[in-house]
Protein backbone atom coordinates (compact mmCIF):
# COMPACT_ATOMS: atom_id res chain seq x y z
CA UNK A 1 0.00 0.00 0.00
CA UNK A 2 1.84 2.88 -1.19
CA UNK A 3 2.29 5.42 1.81
CA UNK A 4 0.05 8.89 2.61
CA UNK A 5 1.23 12.12 2.01
CA UNK A 6 1.51 14.29 4.78
CA UNK A 7 -1.69 17.23 4.76
CA UNK A 8 -0.17 20.57 3.28
CA UNK A 9 -0.81 23.72 5.22
CA UNK A 10 -3.74 25.01 3.79
CA UNK A 11 -1.94 29.03 2.99
CA UNK A 12 0.58 27.16 1.26
CA UNK A 13 -2.39 25.46 -1.08
CA UNK A 14 -3.44 28.93 -1.55
CA UNK A 15 -0.71 30.02 -2.63
CA UNK A 16 -0.50 27.54 -5.35
CA UNK A 17 -3.59 28.10 -6.25
CA UNK A 18 -2.90 31.70 -6.81
CA UNK A 19 0.46 31.76 -8.44
CA UNK A 20 -1.55 29.32 -11.05
CA UNK A 21 -4.24 31.14 -11.86
CA UNK A 22 -1.72 35.02 -12.02
CA UNK A 23 0.67 32.62 -14.36
CA UNK A 24 -1.88 31.63 -16.53
CA UNK A 25 -4.78 34.17 -16.03
CA UNK A 26 -6.42 31.03 -15.88
CA UNK A 27 -8.43 29.34 -12.96
CA UNK A 28 -7.93 25.79 -11.87
CA UNK A 29 -10.43 23.29 -12.81
CA UNK A 30 -13.27 23.06 -9.75
CA UNK A 31 -12.38 19.26 -10.11
CA UNK A 32 -8.83 19.79 -8.58
CA UNK A 33 -9.75 22.38 -6.19
CA UNK A 34 -10.25 21.24 -2.62
CA UNK A 35 -13.69 21.96 -0.95
CA UNK A 36 -12.39 24.19 1.45
CA UNK A 37 -10.11 26.09 -1.44
CA UNK A 38 -13.50 27.26 -3.17
CA UNK A 39 -14.42 30.05 -1.42
CA UNK A 40 -10.12 32.14 -1.52
CA UNK A 41 -10.27 30.51 -5.47
CA UNK A 42 -13.26 32.74 -6.07
CA UNK A 43 -12.13 35.58 -4.66
CA UNK A 44 -9.13 35.43 -6.61
CA UNK A 45 -10.83 33.81 -10.01
CA UNK A 46 -12.24 37.63 -10.00
CA UNK A 47 -9.70 40.18 -8.88
CA UNK A 48 -6.99 38.04 -11.06
CA UNK A 49 -7.15 39.87 -14.44
CA UNK A 50 -6.64 43.34 -12.39
CA UNK A 51 -3.75 45.10 -14.32
CA UNK A 52 -1.32 46.55 -11.27
CA UNK A 53 1.67 44.56 -10.66
CA UNK A 54 1.75 46.06 -6.66
CA UNK A 55 -1.52 44.71 -6.50
CA UNK A 56 -0.77 40.91 -7.85
CA UNK A 57 2.76 40.46 -5.46
CA UNK A 58 0.03 41.36 -2.56
CA UNK A 59 -2.85 39.11 -3.06
CA UNK A 60 -1.18 35.76 -2.23
CA UNK A 61 -0.17 37.43 1.25
CA UNK A 62 -3.45 38.53 1.91
CA UNK A 63 -5.38 35.52 0.80
CA UNK A 64 -2.89 33.63 3.21
CA UNK A 65 -3.82 35.67 6.32
CA UNK A 66 -7.91 35.19 5.27
CA UNK A 67 -7.30 31.54 5.47
CA UNK A 68 -5.38 31.61 8.82
CA UNK A 69 -8.04 33.52 10.07
CA UNK A 70 -10.76 31.14 8.60
CA UNK A 71 -8.97 27.80 9.47
CA UNK A 72 -9.46 29.56 13.19
CA UNK A 73 -12.91 30.11 13.46
CA UNK A 74 -13.75 26.53 11.45
CA UNK A 75 -14.79 28.28 8.25
CA UNK A 76 -13.35 30.02 5.20
CA UNK A 77 -15.67 33.15 4.22
CA UNK A 78 -15.13 34.81 0.50
CA UNK A 79 -16.16 38.21 1.90
CA UNK A 80 -13.89 40.96 1.44
CA UNK A 81 -12.68 41.90 5.02
CA UNK A 82 -9.70 43.24 6.29
CA UNK A 83 -8.28 40.94 9.01
CA UNK A 84 -9.45 41.49 12.70
CA UNK A 85 -6.39 42.39 14.52
CA UNK A 86 -5.44 44.42 18.00
CA UNK A 87 -6.54 48.07 18.04
CA UNK A 88 -3.31 48.87 19.26
CA UNK A 89 -2.04 49.85 15.55
CA UNK A 90 -2.18 53.68 15.87
CA UNK A 91 0.32 55.94 17.44
CA UNK A 92 -0.37 56.71 21.11
CA UNK A 93 -2.87 60.09 21.43
CA UNK A 94 -3.29 59.92 17.78
CA UNK A 95 -7.27 58.60 17.75
CA UNK A 96 -8.85 60.36 14.95
CA UNK A 97 -8.26 60.55 11.24
CA UNK A 98 -6.16 63.80 10.92
CA UNK A 99 -6.66 66.69 8.32
CA UNK A 100 -3.47 66.73 7.31
CA UNK A 101 -2.63 71.01 6.51
CA UNK A 102 -0.06 71.76 3.69
CA UNK A 103 0.06 75.77 3.66
CA UNK A 104 2.03 78.38 2.67
CA UNK A 105 3.99 79.23 5.75
CA UNK A 106 3.27 76.95 8.00
CA UNK A 107 4.82 78.23 11.41
CA UNK A 108 1.93 81.04 11.25
CA UNK A 109 -0.54 78.81 10.75
CA UNK A 110 0.58 76.97 14.02
CA UNK A 111 0.33 80.50 15.50
CA UNK A 112 -3.03 80.42 14.43
CA UNK A 113 -4.60 77.03 15.40
CA UNK A 114 -2.78 77.24 19.12
CA UNK A 115 -4.37 80.39 19.39
CA UNK A 116 -7.94 79.79 17.71
CA UNK A 117 -8.75 76.54 19.18
CA UNK A 118 -6.62 76.27 22.54
CA UNK A 119 -3.95 73.72 20.28
CA UNK A 120 -0.46 72.46 21.64
CA UNK A 121 2.32 71.91 19.34
CA UNK A 122 3.33 68.47 19.67
CA UNK A 123 6.40 67.65 17.21
CA UNK A 124 8.14 69.75 14.43
CA UNK A 125 10.37 68.97 12.04
CA UNK A 126 12.06 71.64 10.10
CA UNK A 127 13.53 71.45 6.86
CA UNK A 128 17.23 72.71 6.44
CA UNK A 129 15.92 75.95 4.74
CA UNK A 130 13.92 76.45 8.17
CA UNK A 131 10.64 75.50 6.36
CA UNK A 132 8.68 73.02 8.28
CA UNK A 133 8.17 69.64 7.04
CA UNK A 134 6.32 68.35 9.08
CA UNK A 135 4.32 69.37 12.34
CA UNK A 136 1.49 68.27 14.90
CA UNK A 137 -1.22 70.04 17.04
CA UNK A 138 -3.15 68.40 19.59
CA UNK A 139 -6.60 69.94 19.62
CA UNK A 140 -8.85 68.43 22.02
CA UNK A 141 -8.35 64.80 22.26
CA UNK A 142 -7.11 64.86 18.52
CA UNK A 143 -4.67 66.22 16.13
CA UNK A 144 -3.99 67.82 12.99
CA UNK A 145 -0.68 67.42 10.75
CA UNK A 146 0.63 69.97 8.79
CA UNK A 147 3.87 71.12 6.69
CA UNK A 148 4.62 73.75 4.15
CA UNK A 149 3.03 73.01 0.98
CA UNK A 150 5.88 71.75 -1.63
CA UNK A 151 5.78 70.73 -5.21
CA UNK A 152 4.69 67.14 -4.93
CA UNK A 153 1.99 68.32 -2.59
CA UNK A 154 0.71 71.60 -3.16
CA UNK A 155 -1.38 73.50 -0.59
CA UNK A 156 -5.44 72.63 -0.57
CA UNK A 157 -7.87 74.59 0.78
CA UNK A 158 -9.88 72.26 3.35
CA UNK A 159 -13.06 71.66 5.76
CA UNK A 160 -12.60 70.78 9.25
CA UNK A 161 -15.61 70.09 11.66
CA UNK A 162 -14.40 70.67 15.85
CA UNK A 163 -16.59 70.10 18.52
CA UNK A 164 -15.90 71.93 21.48
CA UNK A 165 -17.38 72.27 24.53
CA UNK A 166 -18.40 75.84 24.10
CA UNK A 167 -18.61 76.56 20.24
CA UNK A 168 -19.25 80.78 21.23
CA UNK A 169 -16.18 80.89 22.93
CA UNK A 170 -13.74 79.23 20.38
CA UNK A 171 -15.47 81.36 17.62
CA UNK A 172 -14.71 84.19 19.86
CA UNK A 173 -11.12 83.10 20.04
CA UNK A 174 -10.60 81.52 16.36
CA UNK A 175 -12.12 85.62 14.94
CA UNK A 176 -9.46 87.19 17.55
CA UNK A 177 -6.58 84.87 16.13
CA UNK A 178 -7.07 86.56 12.40
CA UNK A 179 -10.15 83.75 11.39
CA UNK A 180 -12.62 85.95 8.95
CA UNK A 181 -16.42 85.40 10.28
CA UNK A 182 -18.91 83.66 7.72
CA UNK A 183 -21.25 82.99 10.58
CA UNK A 184 -21.62 83.19 14.27
CA UNK A 185 -22.89 79.67 16.34
CA UNK A 186 -26.70 79.45 16.50
CA UNK A 187 -28.79 76.60 17.85
CA UNK A 188 -30.62 76.82 14.30
CA UNK A 189 -28.59 73.83 12.30
CA UNK A 190 -30.51 71.01 10.85
CA UNK A 191 -28.05 69.07 12.94
CA UNK A 192 -29.53 70.11 16.55
CA UNK A 193 -25.99 71.42 17.63
CA UNK A 194 -24.68 74.66 18.12
CA UNK A 195 -22.90 75.41 15.19
CA UNK A 196 -20.73 78.35 13.55
CA UNK A 197 -18.55 78.79 10.69
CA UNK A 198 -15.17 81.01 10.32
CA UNK A 199 -12.78 80.85 8.05
CA UNK A 200 -8.75 80.86 8.77
CA UNK A 201 -6.52 83.25 7.11
CA UNK A 202 -4.97 80.56 4.78
CA UNK A 203 -8.24 79.69 3.25
CA UNK A 204 -9.32 77.19 5.06
CA UNK A 205 -12.58 76.34 6.46
CA UNK A 206 -13.70 75.46 10.52
CA UNK A 207 -16.83 74.79 11.01
CA UNK A 208 -17.43 75.34 14.97
CA UNK A 209 -20.28 73.32 16.96
CA UNK A 210 -21.24 71.96 20.54
CA UNK A 211 -22.74 69.02 20.35
CA UNK A 212 -26.65 68.90 21.50
CA UNK A 213 -28.07 66.24 19.62
CA UNK A 214 -26.06 63.20 21.01
CA UNK A 215 -25.09 61.84 24.48
CA UNK A 216 -21.45 61.78 24.83
CA UNK A 217 -19.57 58.28 24.95
CA UNK A 218 -17.12 57.18 28.59
CA UNK A 219 -14.61 59.08 26.37
CA UNK A 220 -16.49 61.88 24.43
CA UNK A 221 -16.41 62.66 21.05
CA UNK A 222 -13.54 63.35 18.72
CA UNK A 223 -12.67 66.98 18.73
CA UNK A 224 -11.76 67.25 15.00
CA UNK A 225 -13.42 65.64 12.01
CA UNK A 226 -12.27 66.20 8.56
CA UNK A 227 -15.21 67.43 6.39
CA UNK A 228 -15.37 66.65 2.56
CA UNK A 229 -17.82 68.49 0.63
CA UNK A 230 -17.78 66.25 -2.59
CA UNK A 231 -19.45 65.85 -5.70
CA UNK A 232 -21.74 62.87 -6.01
CA UNK A 233 -21.39 62.34 -2.71
CA UNK A 234 -23.59 59.01 -2.37
CA UNK A 235 -20.49 57.18 -4.46
CA UNK A 236 -17.73 57.95 -1.78
CA UNK A 237 -19.99 55.22 0.87
CA UNK A 238 -19.71 52.14 -1.40
CA UNK A 239 -16.22 53.11 -2.06
CA UNK A 240 -14.98 53.51 1.13
CA UNK A 241 -16.24 50.95 2.80
CA UNK A 242 -14.96 48.74 -0.31
CA UNK A 243 -11.79 50.57 -0.08
CA UNK A 244 -10.70 50.87 3.83
CA UNK A 245 -13.41 48.68 5.43
CA UNK A 246 -15.37 51.73 6.26
CA UNK A 247 -19.14 52.08 7.91
CA UNK A 248 -21.47 55.09 7.50
CA UNK A 249 -22.68 55.36 11.03
CA UNK A 250 -24.50 58.45 9.99
CA UNK A 251 -26.42 59.44 6.84
CA UNK A 252 -28.89 61.72 5.84
CA UNK A 253 -30.14 62.19 2.38
CA UNK A 254 -32.43 64.71 0.61
CA UNK A 255 -36.15 63.11 -0.94
CA UNK A 256 -33.43 63.56 -4.82
CA UNK A 257 -30.85 61.25 -3.48
CA UNK A 258 -28.15 63.93 -2.38
CA UNK A 259 -25.74 63.14 0.86
CA UNK A 260 -27.26 65.77 3.07
CA UNK A 261 -24.80 64.52 5.59
CA UNK A 262 -23.04 61.08 6.37
CA UNK A 263 -20.05 60.30 9.24
CA UNK A 264 -17.88 57.83 8.20
CA UNK A 265 -16.04 55.46 10.36
CA UNK A 266 -12.70 53.96 9.50
CA UNK A 267 -11.26 51.90 12.13
CA UNK A 268 -13.21 53.67 14.81
CA UNK A 269 -11.99 57.45 13.66
CA UNK A 270 -14.24 59.32 11.88
CA UNK A 271 -14.69 62.05 9.34
CA UNK A 272 -17.82 63.99 7.52
CA UNK A 273 -18.96 64.01 4.09
CA UNK A 274 -21.99 66.09 1.80
CA UNK A 275 -22.48 66.62 -1.73
CA UNK A 276 -20.81 70.13 -2.17
CA UNK A 277 -22.91 73.39 -2.67
CA UNK A 278 -20.31 74.97 -4.76
CA UNK A 279 -16.63 73.56 -6.35
CA UNK A 280 -16.14 70.26 -4.10
CA UNK A 281 -12.60 70.15 -2.35
CA UNK A 282 -9.57 67.69 -2.42
CA UNK A 283 -8.36 66.94 1.44
CA UNK A 284 -4.86 65.67 2.62
CA UNK A 285 -5.94 63.14 5.28
CA UNK A 286 -4.09 60.48 7.47
CA UNK A 287 -5.57 57.90 8.64
CA UNK A 288 -4.34 54.61 11.33
CA UNK A 289 -5.45 51.23 10.41
CA UNK A 290 -4.90 47.72 11.49
CA UNK A 291 -3.30 46.64 8.60
CA UNK A 292 -1.66 49.00 5.73
CA UNK A 293 -0.48 46.48 3.21
CA UNK A 294 -3.63 44.65 3.08
CA UNK A 295 -6.08 47.79 2.86
CA UNK A 296 -3.74 49.71 0.21
CA UNK A 297 -4.19 46.29 -1.80
CA UNK A 298 -7.83 46.22 -0.95
CA UNK A 299 -8.77 50.22 -2.10
CA UNK A 300 -6.48 49.85 -5.18
CA UNK A 301 -8.67 47.03 -5.87
CA UNK A 302 -11.67 49.17 -5.31
CA UNK A 303 -10.96 51.73 -7.52
CA UNK A 304 -8.02 54.00 -6.25
CA UNK A 305 -4.76 55.15 -7.21
CA UNK A 306 -1.56 54.04 -5.60
CA UNK A 307 0.83 56.80 -4.85
CA UNK A 308 3.49 55.18 -2.75
CA UNK A 309 3.14 51.57 -2.19
CA UNK A 310 3.70 50.31 1.50
CA UNK A 311 6.88 50.77 2.87
CA UNK A 312 8.36 50.83 6.40
CA UNK A 313 9.15 54.25 7.29
CA UNK A 314 11.99 55.13 9.42
CA UNK A 315 9.62 56.98 12.19
CA UNK A 316 7.83 53.32 12.76
CA UNK A 317 4.99 53.41 10.26
CA UNK A 318 4.30 50.54 7.92
CA UNK A 319 3.12 53.65 5.48
CA UNK A 320 1.51 53.90 2.02
CA UNK A 321 -0.45 56.34 0.06
CA UNK A 322 -3.70 56.45 -2.40
CA UNK A 323 -6.01 58.54 -3.78
CA UNK A 324 -9.35 58.08 -4.12
CA UNK A 325 -11.57 58.62 -7.23
CA UNK A 326 -12.77 62.19 -5.74
CA UNK A 327 -8.89 63.40 -5.84
CA UNK A 328 -8.38 62.95 -1.82
CA UNK A 329 -4.65 61.52 -1.00
CA UNK A 330 -5.39 59.29 1.93
CA UNK A 331 -1.90 58.62 4.00
CA UNK A 332 -2.36 55.10 5.35
CA UNK A 333 -0.38 53.81 8.56
CA UNK A 334 -0.09 51.01 11.26
CA UNK A 335 2.11 51.89 14.10
CA UNK A 336 4.63 48.84 14.08
CA UNK A 337 5.89 49.56 17.54
CA UNK A 338 2.13 49.99 18.78
CA UNK A 339 1.58 46.38 16.90
CA UNK A 340 4.59 44.90 18.99
CA UNK A 341 6.56 43.93 16.07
Amino acid sequence: MPKRLPKRPLAERVDEVVQAMLVSKQPRPEAVVRRDLAALTAIARELRYLPREEFRATLGSDLQRRASMSMKEGTVSSAAVVPAKTAQFRRENFPNIAPYFLVENAAKFIDFVTAAFSGTERIRVPRPDGSIMHAEVAIGNSVIELGDANEQYPQRFMTTHLYVPDADATYANALAAGATPVYAPTDDHPSGDRWGEAKDPFGNTWYIATRKSRVPGPEGFLTVQPYLHLRDAHNMIPFIEAALGAQATGLHKSPDGRVLHATIEIAGATFEIDEAQGEPQQSYLHVYVPDTDGLYAQAVAAGAKGVHAPYTAPYGDRAAGIVDPFGNTWFLATNLAAEGR
